[in-house]
């Protein structure tokens, strides 16, 4: 790894784990780039189990979670899936990519013994995946980057919810055995774990995205009258946004940990290129303009992990870290994609092709500044914080 991470606060525990994962997706997971069972909606299934066996063989699988059932810290969880994400493919084949890894920590905070037993168990042995319905069509004026724009309803029928809505930007519904859904009742917003496929949940269509890492790509959901038991609703009625609160600061902290892993790697490659090339008698690094952007790169980078850090920290105080999610969300996203697109810069036309998983990454961190929130959102989100802090302070 050119880039060095920064191991000064890191058990032994993580560094041994993460040392087996970074070991584990570039011997075994960066072969796998080259496969042709991936589309333009992502691995397929088949190439998705045959990694996540892999993993198994290599005792990588679901590494964050310990055999008992506990979690790293968020720390220390830093600095495994990190190590993950070198390869676009490792957080796959370590089953710790989006949606599941949020799933599975909301399952483990909040989920009842039932619930563990049922959804989450299969979950981390990666025999399972999920997806989490929340994100509705912007034509139809559904919810978005604001949950409370919410159209999809839920009423009581006897011992049993009854959802109507659609969803939309679904990852990974195309064959998962879990979702969670949300929807809104008279008290409020819902979130209900339904056994997937169901026939009251029909997939429209699967998007094409610029992104295309994720089994299953996003798809599109019409919900039409779905059952569900309300023993399988989390929580009570009207309390589901509480409950999102639990899964949304941990699942942006994570998005940044897997996609500055990828981006790392992105900057191997175009530092090793820039270091081989030759052009006008010497070495593309020693001509300024490109040894430039690769000193950007270090800093930006450097930024970047140490303001994962230090979110991490703030979530294992055990505090909510909504504000600190979305300070980090901004910074990583936006510093990431400045490296990735110096790195398709630096590699000249070589950058824009597949020989190399310079291009895809940086689609994948185009996507991540709008993923779990565009950056604007997150930048109103804080001014609004600002605003509420100058007036308490005019008040004191």
């Amino acid at each position: 790894m050119t880039f060095t991470l920064d191991n000064s606060r890191m058990s032994e525990r993580a560094l041994e784990i993460a040392d087996r994962v970074e070991a584990f997706v570039r011997e075994k997971i960066v072969p796998y780039e080259k496969d042709d069972r991936r589309n333009s909606h992502g691995p397929t299934e088949a190439l998705g189990d045959e990694m996540k066996d892999a993993a198994r063989q290599a005792g990588v699988m679901t590494p964050h979670i310990l055999e008992d059932g506990t979690h790293l810290t968020h720390l220390e969880t830093a600095c495994v899936l990190i190590r993950s994400g070198l390869s676009p493919l490792g957080p796959v084949a370590c089953n710790v990519g989006a949606p599941d890894e949020g799933n599975m920590y909301l399952l483990g905070k909040v989920g009842s013994a039932e619930m563990k037993e049922r959804f989450l168990a299969p979950m981390v042995e990666g025999k399972m995946r999920s997806a989490f319905f929340m994100t509705e069509p912007a034509a139809e004026g559904g919810a978005g980057s604001d949950p409370m724009m919410m159209q999809t309803t839920c009423k009581m029928d006897g011992n049993h919810w009854v959802i109507n809505g659609r969803k939309a930007l679904i990852t990974g519904a195309d064959g998962a055995g879990l979702g969670i859904v949300m929807a809104k009742s008279e008290d409020g917003a819902c979130m209900f774990l339904v056994d997937l496929p169901d026939p009251a949940i029909r997939i429209e269509r699967v998007l094409d995205t610029i992104d295309d890492s994720m089994i299953g790509g996003h798809s599109v959901i019409n919900i039409d009258n779905l059952r569900v038991p309300a023993s399988q609703m989390l929580g009570e009625s009207g309390e589901g946004f509480r409950y999102a609160q639990v899964r949304l600061s941990p699942a942006r902290l994570t998005h940044c940990m897997r996609w500055l892993g990828a981006v790392i790697r992105a900057n191997e490659i175009a530092s090793d290129y820039a270091n081989r090339r030759m052009a006008f008698g010497k070495p593309l690094v020693d001509h300024e303009g490109v040894g430039f952007m690769l000193a950007e790169n270090m800093i930006d980078l450097k930024q970047a992990e140490q303001m994962v850090y230090w979110c991490a920290d703030v979530l294992d105080t055990g505090e909510l870290g909504t504000v600190e999610s979305s300070v980090t969300k901004v910074a990583v996203s936006e510093a990431l994609m400045r490296v990735a697109d110096r790195c398709v810069q630096v590699m000249g036309g070589q950058g824009v092709t597949g020989d190399t998983i310079v291009e895809q990454v940086f689609r994948e961190v185009r996507a991540f500044r709008i993923y779990d929130g565009p950056t604007e959102v997150h930048k109103w989100s804080l001014a609004k914080k600002i605003k509420r802090d100058w007036k308490k302070a005019q008040g004191e």
